[in-house]
């Protein structure tokens, strides 16, 4: 069945409910289609997987990542600001799941200041059997000379990290930061109660 649902009606959680229920109506040409990678329904923004594209880019740790943070995806309990919900894929270069990555993630709060003393706005979790991750989090600010951001290390079972940057399209300073890369936007669609971010990493 081939529906095209209007995310904006819906609630973080509803459409976070409808990506982990395998075969959901909700799936269907939407930003949470399980084999968009492959077939790029409604992501032209977030890189595809196949033979036309290389794997994901990396970008600069930069000064602000804590070693050893701790196991959570629930981000909002720690900061006020914009809600998001990050989710998506890591895949290998020839578009399989990988389950069992590690998915570490740190940012800045919507004031823009990073948490140096402890762990708030880091953690990390591992990729499901389907290779999925997603986190409960907020949209940060911009600093002196960053536009929006998330970093990212994704560390696979073999050992090997691939540590990056993720960015909002539409950010009127995107092209204004020096380290920005197009090829890392995220796709982003606003729902009832927040926002849905969606990235598949595809490491070689």
């Amino acid at each position: 069945m081939n529906v095209t649902m209007d995310l904006s009606r819906l609630s973080r959680r509803s459409v976070l409910k409808g990506w982990l229920a395998t075969g959901s109506v909700l799936l269907a040409n939407t930003i949470l289609a399980p084999k968009s990678h492959a077939d790029r329904l409604d992501l032209s923004i977030t890189p595809a997987c196949g033979e036309d594209t290389g794997p994901t880019r990396s970008a600069t740790e930069g000064p602000f990542y804590s070693e050893n943070p701790p196991e959570k995806r629930d981000f909002r309990s720690d900061v006020d600001g914009p809600p998001v919900t990050l989710i998506g894929y890591v895949l290998s270069a020839d578009c399989q799941p990988v389950p069992g990555a590690i998915v570490d993630l740190w940012h800045a709060n919507h004031k823009g200041q990073y948490d140096n003393q402890g762990f708030k706005l880091r953690g990390y979790q591992k990729t499901d059997a389907q290779g999925r991750y997603y986190f409960e989090t907020i949209r940060p600010a911009e600093y002196a000379g960053r536009t929006p951001h998330y970093h990212v290390k994704i560390t696979l079972p073999a050992g090997r990290t691939l540590t990056t940057q993720l960015y909002f399209p539409d950010e009127p300073r995107n092209e204004l930061d020096h380290l920005y890369d197009s090829a890392l936007l995220m796709n982003v669609k606003t729902v009832s109660d927040g926002e849905i971010g969606r990235f598949d990493f595809v490491l070689g």
